[in-house]
């Protein structure tokens, strides 16, 4: 565990013993924070050089997007946690050279974005205003967090024609239980984050249902779907893969890398070609193993 979890975990312990809300408050606040800032590479600079650059407002910070190509088909990018648009650069230039056009984005907190912080609402609005901006997706790829914030998106009205993961998490519950576990948070202040993200985050959903989990869209969101996951992924772990694809059943692929991890996968040729074919093509296209 790293010294930059394990301090604030203490401090929040030490406060939740005398000040359970307020401990619960700021265990909220740091759960939605990155720790680091994502920068562009050198290799990413000509990219982002060349896209049409533009904002989503949100209230008192900004999302910056990205747009390059002008295909008459339009692809969605959704980044990570602690990522940006542009780490996705080579699903950019592959899509472009198929003849899409291609939109990505740097969530608040992310990139080039303004403020701190970013939560799965934030994500929403900026995918909803991207699709209230170009209309139904003909594909959408998403990263990470991406993954999960792309199905809240599309339970909530956001559109795409197909969708591909890659080390998707599938429930926020995974994401809460790996924060209280990395700062070694006390049962009670863990309860604590949990009803005030069932509070603050998801009011709508039923008890039974809340935290959101991308699971329990398979109902609502009748796209095909690619699962693209790394058995050597230490960051997401492939149980989340296995627990969506299987939740989408015949409507999904599940493809299985090995030692790729969890963001080096993400430029992989191979993973890479199977993501666009899959968008051009659909169900079959993909060239990788089923696992």
């Amino acid at each position: 565990m790293k010294l930059s979890e394990t301090v604030p975990g203490v401090a929040l312990n030490t406060l939740s013993r005398v000040a359970g809300r307020p401990a619960g408050a700021a265990a909220f606040a740091l759960f939605h924070m990155p720790l680091a800032r994502s920068t562009a590479r050198p290799a990413e600079r000509e990219l982002i050089e060349r896209a049409h650059v533009g904002r989503v407002e949100l209230e008192g910070k900004h999302a910056v997007t990205y747009e390059w190509g002008e295909g008459t088909r339009t692809v969605l990018l959704v980044h990570g946690w602690q990522s940006r648009g542009s780490r996705l650069s080579e699903l950019v230039t592959a899509f472009l050279d198929r003849g899409y056009r291609v939109v990505a984005f740097d969530a608040p907190g992310h990139g080039a974005a303004s403020g701190r912080s970013a939560t799965i609402l934030d994500y929403r609005t900026v995918l909803t205003t991207l699709h209230e901006r170009y209309g139904a997706f003909d594909g959408l790829v998403a990263h990470s967090l991406g993954t999960l914030a792309s199905f809240f998106a599309l339970r909530h009205g956001v559109k795409a024609e197909r969708i591909v993961t890659v080390s998707g998490v599938c429930d926020f519950d995974y994401l809460v239980d790996e924060f209280a576990s990395a700062l070694g948070l006390r049962p009670r202040l863990k309860a604590e984050l949990h009803r005030r993200i069932a509070r603050d985050l998801f009011p709508g959903l039923p008890a039974d249902r809340s935290p959101f989990s991308a699971a329990h869209t398979a109902e609502e969101v009748d796209a095909p779907l690619l699962v693209i996951h790394d058995a050597d992924d230490t960051r997401i772990g492939v149980e989340q893969g296995r627990r969506l694809s299987g939740a989408f059943g015949e409507r999904a692929r599940l493809v299985v890398t090995s030692g790729l991890g969890h963001r080096r996968i993400l430029g992989d040729p191979e993973v890479v070609r199977a993501a666009v074919d899959f968008v051009e093509h659909g169900p079959g296209a993909s060239h990788l193993p089923q696992h």
